[in-house]
C-alpha cells in the first residue's frame, strides 16, 4: 500500500515520512521518557485513588454510586478537557517542560485537598482542582517525547510512555488500598500528593526542552530524506483556530478522536467501578484488591499499551489501516471476555476473565496518539493532542463513569444486591460501536490517498 496524502505540512505516516535516514535518540531522549512516564503515572494514581477507595469514601461521606460516578466523570472531565484546549495552545507557544512541571505541582497539591475534604462539595472542588492541573501534563508531553524520538520509533516510545496509567493504577490499587485498609483513605491521598509535588520539581530542574521539530524528516527533491526542522531556524507558531480547524478537517484525525472516545467510554465506567463492583457484589476485600487487581492492572494494560505501540510501528510501515485495525481487533478479542466477567460468580473467577479486556481493551491509545502526533506540523504537536484527549476525555472520562453510576442507581430500585452487574452489562452496546467506528477508520484511510486527507 502507497503512503497516503495529508493536509499541507503534515509529517506524519498518511505522508510521507522515511524514518529510517532519522538517526536513533540518545541517551537523554530515554532519560526524558522516563521522567514523563513517572509524571504520568502520578497522573493517573492521582486520577485513580478515588474509584480504589470508593467503598472507605462512601461509608463516610455517604455517597451513591452517582455521585461517585458525577465526580470521577463529569466533573472531573468538564475541566480537565477545556482547561487543556488553552494549556495546549500555551505550551506550543512557550516551554513545554516548564507547563508540565508546574501542572503536576498542581495536581499533586490537589490531591492532598482531596485527602482533607470533610464533604462531598469540598471533594467535589479538590478533584475539579485535579483535573485542571492534570490538563498540562500529557499533551505537552505527547510533544516532547515526538521531539525526542524520530517517526518510527514513536510508536514504541509512546506506548511506553503510555504505560504510565496502567502503572499509576496498579500503584494505586496497591499503595492507596494496603495505607486504607491499615490506616485510611485520607492518608493515602495525602502522601501521594506530596510525592507529585516533589516530582514537578524534578521535571522544572532536570528536564531540558527539546527543539521542535528536530526529530522529523522530509522528502528531498532528489528523494534522499533531511532534517525537518534546522535548529538554527525558528519553528513558526500556527494560531488557536487553525490548529482546531486543522485537526476536525482530517477526517483520520476526527474518526480516530470519536472512535478512542467510545472505547473509553467504556474502559473509564469499567476501571472507576471495578473495585467497588468486586467488593460489593464479588466479596473481595482491599487487601485482596491490593494485592491480586494491582497486579492485573500493572501487567495487563501495560503490556496492552506496550504491544499495541510495537504492532503499529510494524504493522504501520505494511498498511496504514493498522492503526485502526489493531484498536478493533483488540476490542473483538475483549467482548465475551468482558461478559464473562461481570456474569462470573466469585472473584476469583471475575478476575482470570478480566484478565483478556484488561489488556485488549487498551490497544487503542498509542495507535491513537501516533498518528495525531505525526500528522501534524511540530508546531501543532501540543494542541492536537488536547483536541484529542478533549474528544476521548469528553466523551469517555466524562459520560462513561457518570453514564454507568446512574445506571447502577437506577438498577439499584429493583435490584440492590446486583444493581453494578446489571448496569455493565449495558456496556456491551457501547463496545460494538467502538469496533464500529474502528472499522469505518480502516476503510477511510484508503480513500484519503485521493483526498488528501480531508472529507
Amino acid at each position: 500500500m502507497t503512503d497516503l496524502k495529508s493536509p499541507p505540512g503534515a509529517t506524519g505516516p498518511l505522508a510521507s515520512s522515511p524514518a529510517s535516514a532519522q538517526a536513533g535518540p540518545g541517551k537523554r531522549a530515554w532519560w526524558v521518557l522516563g521522567v514523563l512516564t513517572f509524571v504520568y503515572v502520578l497522573n493517573f494514581l492521582d486520577r485513580q485513588l478515588l474509584s480504589i477507595l470508593a467503598a472507605p469514601i462512601q461509608n463516610e461521606l455517604g455517597l451513591s454510586d452517582g455521585q461517585l460516578g458525577l465526580i470521577s466523570g463529569l466533573y472531573f472531565a468538564l475541566f480537565y478537557c477545556l482547561i487543556a484546549l488553552p494549556v495546549g495552545w500555551l505550551a506550543d507557544k512557550t516551554n513545554r517542560v516548564r507547563v508540565v512541571g508546574f501542572a503536576c505541582m498542581l495536581w499533586s497539591a490537589a490531591t492532598v485537598a482531596c485527602g482533607l475534604a470533610r464533604n462531598y462539595p469540598q471533594l467535589v472542588v479538590a478533584r475539579m482542582t485535579v483535573g485542571i492541573g492534570e490538563a498540562g501534563g500529557v499533551p505537552p508531553s505527547y510533544a516532547i517525547i515526538s521531539d525526542y524520538f524520530p517517526s518510527g520509533m514513536r510508536g514504541r516510545a509512546l506506548g511506553l510512555y503510555n504505560m504510565g496509567p496502567p502503572i499509576g493504577a496498579a500503584l494505586g490499587v496497591a499503595f492507596g488500598a494496603s495505607v486504607a485498609a491499615a490506616f485510611s483513605w485520607r492518608d493515602a491521598f495525602i502522601s501521594i500528593g506530596i510525592v507529585g509535588v516533589v516530582t514537578g520539581l524534578i521535571v522544572l530542574f532536570f528536564v531540558r526542552e527539546p527543539k521542535r521539530g528536530a526529530m522529523d524528516v522530509v522528502s528531498a527533491p532528489e528523494d534522499s530524506t533531511v532534517p525537518a526542522a534546522d535548529p538554527a531556524v525558528p519553528v513558526p507558531v500556527e494560531g488557536f483556530f487553525s490548529t482546531f480547524r486543522m485537526f476536525f478537517a482530517h477526517k483520520a484525525l476526527r474518526l480516530i478522536a470519536l472512535a478512542s472516545g467510545a472505547t473509553q467510554f467504556v474502559t473509564y465506567a469499567v476501571i472507576n467501578f471495578t473495585v467497588l463492583f468486586l467488593m460489593r457484589e464479588k466479596g473481595m476485600t482491599l487487601t485482596d484488591v491490593a494485592l491480586w487487581y494491582a497486579l492485573l492492572l500493572g501487567f495487563g494494560v501495560s503490556g496492552g499499551m506496550y504491544l499495541s505501540g510495537r504492532l503499529i510501528d510494524w504493522l504501520g510501515k505494511k498498511s496504514k489501516t493498522a492503526y485502526a485495525l489493531v484498536p478493533a481487533a483488540g476490542l473483538i478479542i475483549s467482548l465475551p471476555f468482558f461478559i464473562a466477567f461481570v456474569w462470573a460468580p466469585t472473584w476469583p473467577m471475575a478476575m482470570a476473565f478480566l484478565t483478556v479486556p484488561t489488556i485488549c481493551n487498551y490497544f487503542y491509545l498509542s495507535p491513537a496518539v501516533a498518528l495525531v502526533q505525526e500528522e501534524v506540523k511540530p508546531s501543532q504537536r501540543v494542541l492536537s493532542g488536547a483536541i484529542l484527549l478533549l474528544v476521548m476525555n469528553l466523551v469517555g472520562l466524562g459520560l462513561g463513569p457518570t453514564y454507568l453510576g446512574a445506571a447502577s442507581d437506577f438498577f439499584a430500585a429493583g435490584n440492590p444486591e446486583n444493581s453494578l452487574q446489571l448496569a455493565m452489562y449495558t456496556l456491551i452496546p457501547f463496545y460494538c460501536l467502538a469496533i464500529a467506528l474502528f472499522f469505518w477508520l480502516a476503510s477511510v484511510i484508503p480513500r484519503e490517498q485521493k483526498s488528501g486527507g480531508r472529507s
